[in-house]
C-alpha cells in the first residue's frame, strides 16, 4: 500500500496510543499535579460517569502558574471543555489533520458512548509514520524546497 492510501484507511487505534490518566472533575489541580508526576503523565482526561468531559495538560498548568492562580481549585473550573477528540474509527490521516489544523499535541480517543479508550499523541503519530513508511520518512530532505546555493563538486 502506498503512503496516502494507508493514512486514509488505517484507523487511529493502529497508531501508537497510550492509556490516559483519568480523573474526576472535582479533584483539585494540586492533587492532579501529584498524580501527573507520579504517573509521568503530561495530561489527564476528566470524566464524569465514565464519559469524557474535559482535558487538562501541562500547557494548562503553565498558564495557571504564570497567572498566579490558586492550584486548590477543582480541575473542572480550569479544564478545556469540551475537548477535541477522535473516534476509534477515525483514520490516521484525519487525526493528523486535526492535530495540524488545531495545533494539538494530543487527542483523546473515544468510543461511541463518549468514553475514553486511549490517547493519541504527536509522538505516537511520528512512531506510526516511521514504522509504516521508513523509506518515505528516512529519505525526506532535512529542509523542504531546499536549493543548493553553490555548485557541488571538487
Amino acid at each position: 500500500m502506498d503512503f496516502q492510501l494507508n493514512l486514509s484507511t488505517e484507523t487511529v487505534d493502529q497508531a501508537e496510543t497510550v492509556q490516559p490518566l483519568l480523573v474526576a472533575p472535582e479533584e483539585t489541580v494540586a492533587d492532579i499535579l501529584t498524580k501527573m508526576k507520579s504517573n509521568n503523565a503530561d495530561s489527564v482526561l476528566i470524566c464524569r460517569d465514565d464519559v469524557l468531559i474535559g482535558i487538562f495538560t501541562e500547557r494548562d498548568v503553565l498558564k495557571l502558574m504564570a497567572a498566579g492562580q490558586d492550584l486548590k481549585v477543582p480541575v473542572e473550573d480550569v479544564m478545556i471543555s469540551p475537548p477535541v477528540t477522535v473516534a476509534e474509527t477515525d483514520t490516521v490521516g484525519w487525526a493528523i489533520g486535526m492535530m495540524s489544523g488545531g495545533g494539538y499535541r494530543r487527542l483523546p480517543i473515544i468510543d461511541k458512548l463518549g468514553r475514553p479508550t486511549g490517547l493519541l499523541k504527536a509522538s505516537g503519530i511520528l512512531h506510526y509514520l516511521v514504522q509504516h513508511f521508513p523509506n518515505t520518512i528516512y529519505t525526506l530532505p532535512p529542509e523542504p524546497n531546499h536549493t543548493t546555493q553553490t555548485r557541488e563538486g571538487a
